[in-house]
């Protein structure tokens, strides 16, 4: 850890700690204690708490994002496959040890309320994964408002994993996805 750059390294110990213990239980001092930074550089890289928590979940979104494409990308075979593969992945997630959930949901729920810039990224996050369902929804060839009930579905099946630390609540929402698909693909 010592030979990456500060802000990385900032970010990596605010991740842990925020997506952990929460946003709002977590201080700069435990931040700068996690990183290994002094207070005077870990401001000159965030210079408030609120730029930290914006760079963590902007962070988070693109990883977390781009992890689920490739995995979906990696699955192969038809639309339909490819777009199911979403709930296989969900359930990898699920059953990481350190799972509490979704992050944005997590940080809304702390903070959208009063904090303008964690509203905007947590609907941005939701909204690009929509879209991200949608483009696999199309190229399976289903309606549009399939979309909407998939997504439903693995919304669903985050929140269920994080309440109830079970992460088959993936492979239930995989199969009511499976027939969600095959009836709109029959009609």
């Amino acid at each position: 850890m010592e030979h990456e750059d500060p802000r990385t390294r900032i970010l990596d110990a605010a991740e842990e700690l925020f997506y952990g213990q929460g946003i709002q239980a977590v201080g700069m001092d435990a931040v700068r204690t996690a990183s290994g930074m002094t207070m005077r550089r870990l401001y000159q890289h965030f210079p408030s708490k609120n730029d930290l928590v914006e760079a963590y979940l902007l962070r988070r979104d693109g990883r977390w994002r781009e992890s689920l494409a490739a995995y979906v990308s990696r699955t192969g075979g038809p639309p339909r496959d490819r777009l199911l593969a979403v709930f296989d992945w969900l359930g990898q997630w699920f059953a990481e040890p350190d799972f509490r959930g979704c992050a944005f949901v997590n940080s809304f729920g702390e903070l959208g309320a009063t904090t303008p810039v964690v509203a905007a990224v947590a609907r941005h996050h939701k909204e690009e994964f929509a879209g991200y369902l949608a483009g696999l929804t199309e190229a399976a060839g289903a309606p549009p408002a399939t979309a909407v009930h998939l997504t439903l579905l693995a919304e669903g099946a985050i929140t269920t994993a994080a309440v109830h630390g079970d992460p088959t609540a993936a492979a239930d929402a995989k199969e009511a996805a499976r027939l969600l698909l095959d009836t709109a693909l029959a009609g």
